[in-house]
């Protein structure tokens, strides 16, 4: 194949990558039984549950976003009851927040429920072979995204 025409090919596969994985994560989303929560403020109960309590301008840096829009997030979590702020173990200055067991049982649920939702369209949308072709390539996109 010519380089440009493979150039072009590979430039399609990433577009079609893209748009695909962005499709299956809005599927998955809308499976979850936190539908009215917003991707950001899943983003950070999940970073909470697998990072541990955190400041809210680490919380921040981590979403790469603004402390005034991660005290938004985390203000309307806290109104759901599913974080929790407590001062900082070694700087009396600061305010670590965590996750609360409402919250943990929260992200419990989604994930179940977009588990759920994928193994159920794997199996009955994909064939065997179909099944094993998505392994080979779940492999892939794990190497595309180590760092």
């Amino acid at each position: 194949m010519a380089p440009h025409l493979e150039t072009r090919a590979q430039e399609r596969v990433a577009a079609d990558l893209s748009a695909v994985v962005g499709q299956l994560m809005r599927r998955m989303r809308a499976a979850s039984p936190l539908g009215e929560l917003t991707p950001s403020q899943r983003s950070v109960l999940s970073r909470l549950d697998t990072g541990g309590p955190a400041t809210t301008a680490a919380l921040a840096r981590a979403e790469l976003i603004r402390p005034q829009s991660m005290r938004a997030i985390l203000a309307a979590l806290e109104e759901r009851g599913l974080i929790e702020r407590t001062p900082h173990p070694t700087d009396g200055r600061q305010i670590d927040v965590s996750v609360t067991e409402e919250g943990l049982r929260a992200i419990a649920a989604v994930r179940q429920a977009k588990q759920s939702w994928l193994l159920e369209a794997i199996a009955t949308r994909l064939d065997a072979d179909e099944r094993r072709t998505l392994a080979e390539a779940t492999a892939l996109l794990r190497r595309l995204v180590e760092e």
